[in-house]
């Protein structure tokens, strides 16, 4: 048995989920009295196997067991909406978009995903009853630390999951526990097996650090003459986790401690709305750009555009654009950042500092590829020395394109950093971002941004 192993969901996900897809193809042919062909029979194969990928990386089930029913509506949708794309791009490349009527497959395409919902929802109502004691698996956890608590908590938080604790198994002496444990203390680690036999236990998590493997080793020897299955607790949480998760690599399972959020599916998704935005932008002000180019080239000499060393993604040096607004153009082993009245503004550098206009050439950064609309801000290489041998984890904010704005300079900390206190503050609201990244954070961040950029404030 497996934690997955609900025998009404591994049916949704291997039988019915599939049948609804392919079912409603025909069902939308005979609707409109459109002859099933063979041309039919070829997109209903696609579908099935190009379905059958999608969800299996979005893994809509994952909400579903956890109880959370508007992720697994969007999980659902989002999957279907990435196959019906795939779909249509393969039909217009292939030319056989053509052989097919567009009412059967928008009506299609419109149709699945609320009867696959539809079917899901009955199932839950009628089909699933955690208080059915033939459907509740029963769990003993070994260690009372806390992750074994954690675990507990969130079993009891999610009733999808059909798991019921029993109680814990702990090796140390009653003070030694945590006072926030819930459940009942069993036994100690030898007494698991024979409890184990004697109340029929599904399910065994274990959560003992690397120190107990001796123990560990004497328990897996003994549950083998039991049916229960074994899982481990990884103690993970030790860590300042960034972005954990689990992944495999060449088929080994291996554990996320600290990673980027944009991988994947996520890094398609932001990698497209930079794109999409940074155009839109730059078309709508386009005339306003080369207005303040004009004005710099013609109020002071030098350069209408500052390129500047930074660092980028995974600490690699990238070339950054701004409009000059000073008389200098650093980018040496000292830079100075630009304070309140500094001398070496212009008189043009003045205001485009101010509105944070000189920053508008950053978005050719972002359609290169350099950088994104919302990410950490990024430092001139020399800062970045600097502060990567003062600031714990100050790198780590690498791990992510550097952003035109971000979390910290829509949080006060925008413009200059002139103490360490304050630059730490800076790369907490940063890591805070990478940790919790969504999509609609990005865009409460640039809704955000427009209001201090019109606020002016922390900008000279």
């Amino acid at each position: 048995m497996t934690i997955n192993d609900i025998p009404l969901i591994a049916f949704f996900q291997r039988v019915l989920d599939p049948l609804i897809i392919m079912g409603t193809l025909y069902g939308a042919s005979m609707l409109f009295g459109e002859p099933f062909t063979g041309y039919s029979l070829v997109l209903m194969i696609l579908a099935f196997f190009i379905s059958s990928a999608v969800y299996q990386y979005v893994d809509p089930y994952r909400t579903w067991r956890s109880g959370r029913m508007l992720a697994f509506v969007r999980d659902t949708v989002v999957g279907w909406v990435a196959t019906a794309l795939i779909l249509l791009a393969l039909g217009s490349v292939s030319g056989l978009s053509y052989h097919y009527d567009e009412k059967v497959v928008l009506t299609w395409f419109i149709a699945t995903p609320v009867l696959i919902l539809i079917s899901h929802l009955a199932a839950r109502k009628f089909g699933l009853d955690p208080g059915r004691p033939n459907d509740i698996r029963s769990v003993l956890i070994v260690g009372a630390n806390d992750v074994g608590i954690k675990f507990a908590r969130t079993i009891e938080r999610y009733p999808n999951l059909f798991m019921q604790v029993r109680g814990f198994f702990d090796d140390r002496a009653a003070e030694r526990r945590p006072e926030e444990l819930q459940h009942p203390i069993l036994g100690k680690m030898c007494d698991v097996a024979a409890f184990v036999r004697e109340n029929n236990i599904k399910m065994i998590f274990v959560s003992q650090p690397i120190s107990a493997q001796p123990r560990i080793r004497r328990l897996l020897d003994e549950l083998q003459d039991t049916t229960a299955s074994v899982y481990f607790l990884p103690d993970i949480y030790v860590f300042d986790l960034m972005q954990a998760r689990f992944d495999n690599v060449g088929g080994m399972p291996v554990i996320a401690v600290c990673e980027s959020p944009f991988t994947g599916f996520n890094s398609l998704i932001k990698r497209i709305s930079d794109i999409v935005i940074a155009t839109i932008i730059q078309i709508m002000l386009l005339p306003v750009m080369l207005v303040i180019a004009l004005a710099v080239k013609l109020t002071s000499p030098g350069p209408v555009i500052f390129r500047q060393r930074r660092y980028g993604l995974y600490g690699e040096e990238i070339i950054v654009y701004k409009f000059r607004s000073m008389t200098v153009v650093e980018d040496g082993a000292a830079v100075v950042q630009a304070r309140k009245n500094d001398q070496r503004l212009t008189k043009v550098g003045a205001f485009l500092r101010k509105t944070s206009l000189d920053e508008l050439p950053q978005f050719f950064n972002v359609i290169q590829g350099r950088m994104s609309i919302v990410g950490p801000r990024p430092h001139a290489v020399a800062h970045n020395e600097q502060y990567r041998k003062l600031i714990k984890g100050y790198m780590l904010r690498h791990k992510a394109k550097p952003g035109i704005t971000g979390w910290a300079q829509v949080n006060g900390f925008r413009g200059e950093t002139e103490t360490l206190d304050k630059m730490e503050a800076r790369i907490r609201y940063d890591l805070d971002y990478l940790r919790n990244w969504s999509f609609w954070l990005d865009l409460w961040i640039i809704v955000k941004t427009v209001k201090v950029v019109f606020a002016r404030q922390n900008a000279y």
